[in-house]
């Protein structure tokens, strides 16, 4: 006796919208346990769908470039008494990509999926657009203006949840957004006819990466403000930590007194924590503190969040990064391990550099930037002396921080980690 056993795609976190990038079986192909039948991509990262039956595959659903959320069919599966044997549902395990080497964390953060500003449509009259509340909720939520639809494809013209996602992708091919409406697109040129080309596609991650930020460096009027702090006594201190420390244990990194230095000037400036509702009204403060950084993968730059970083110490902070970092090399992270950040720390320490103007990752309303510590002679008062000096790079969102907020923040950053006992008060 054979049983047909249906193949769904699982729940992989908050993700709307899958695409499938490659199918990897057949019908009448035999699949084992676990084994991949197909790669989905996210904007975060790519996964591998493994077979929840043992049998042989009766149907396939699904083609390269067709779109999944949560519960669509992938395929039937005919299983004998024999081979029956059905996995408990579990994550899709993600695709890892070939690295060559892993890079360290790096520079620009990826900005998470938030709900969109509101949209406009050019000079498109207004209309009474007749849809559904549901549908008005889901318009409002990602910042549509559903007067701005002029064609429904539902029943008597009714406007669906399809032609506000289709409204939205037409409005960003256009390149029109709020605040950045009018502004010409960039001319297109046949480079081939200055010598030989080769045209490779962007990944996922990037395309959506590229849109993101765009979309912030138009909507957000941002200051960065640059800084040096005096690290000397902290690194003395780091490097007899990890002398304690036997091969096997995670070396503590600098990072890690920097995370837990501007979580104490957050404490101390709450507005760092808190993000403008998107009316731009009313200021929303945040009860826990959870900290985004951005790492540099071969797919694009991704940005996984460490929560309640306030209740977590070094050493445990020194483990989950580097869990974390790995995972996102990997392409391993999950959509969930990517919400959620208060604040987002960019390091170009590991490479070099002596400034730069990190993005803010809306909807946060900061993000620090860190490169590479040196020494300098500093002027004590009496001698110019020895001092290992770190540049640190603080962007912020004007609507919600000032001048001189955004000065005093910096100010208390660089006590912390000038003298790290005073993380202890």
């Amino acid at each position: 006796m054979a049983l047909l056993i249906e193949i769904k795609v699982p729940d992989v976190g908050n993700v709307a919208e899958m695409d499938i990038v490659d199918v990897l079986v057949k019908p009448g192909d035999q699949v084992k346990l676990e084994q991949t039948l197909a790669v989905l991509e996210t904007d975060k990262a790519s996964m591998d769908l493994p077979s929840s039956a043992e049998g042989t595959v009766q149907e396939l659903f699904i083609k390269p470039g067709d779109k999944v959320s949560e519960g669509t069919l992938i395929a039937t599966v005919l299983a004998s008494n024999e081979e029956l044997s059905v996995a408990k549902p579990e994550e899709p395990v993600t695709q890892e990509p070939p690295v060559e080497k892993a890079p360290e964390p790096v520079s620009q953060p990826v900005v998470a999926a938030e709900p969109l500003p509101e949209i406009l449509s050019g000079n498109a009259p207004s209309h009474a657009a007749h849809a559904t509340p549901a549908v008005r909720l889901f318009a409002r939520e990602l910042g549509v203006d559903i007067q701005k639809i002029t064609t429904g494809t539902g029943r008597k013209g009714r406007i669906l949840k399809d032609d506000v996602k289709n409204f939205i992708k037409n409005v960003m091919a256009e390149g029109v957004s709020q605040g950045g409406s009018g502004i010409p697109a960039m001319p297109s040129i046949d480079f081939s006819q200055f010598g030989e080309i080769e045209e490779q596609k962007l990944s996922k991650i990037k395309r959506l990466t590229g849109q993101n930020l765009s979309r912030v460096w138009l909507n957000l009027p941002m200051v960065t403000y640059h800084d040096e702090a005096d690290i000397t006594e902290m690194e003395a201190f780091r490097v007899a930590l990890n002398a304690e420390k036997s091969k096997e244990d995670i070396k503590i990194t600098g990072l890690l007194f920097i995370i837990k230095a501007l979580v104490a000037a957050m404490e101390q400036f709450p507005q760092f924590n808190s993000s403008l509702s998107a009316d731009g009204e009313k200021l929303i403060f945040k009860k826990y503190l959870n900290i985004g950084i951005a790492v540099d993968t071969p797919n694009g730059l991704v940005v996984p969040v460490l929560r309640d970083v306030n209740r977590k110490g070094i050493n445990e902070l020194s483990v989950e990064l580097a869990e974390k970092s790995n995972k996102a090399r990997l392409g391993k992270l999950m959509p969930v391990d990517m919400q959620g950040g208060c604040i987002t720390i960019s390091s170009l320490g590991g490479i070099g550099g002596t400034a730069f103007t990190p993005i803010v990752n809306a909807p946060e309303v900061a993000i620090l930037g860190v490169t590479r510590a040196k020494m300098q002679p500093v002027w004590n008062g009496k001698e110019f002396v020895p001092r290992l000096m770190l540049p640190l790079d603080l962007t912020y969102d004007h609507r919600v921080i000032d001048g001189a907020e955004g000065a005093r923040f910096m100010a208390a950053v660089k006590q912390y980690l000038g003298d790290i006992r005073r993380l202890l008060l």
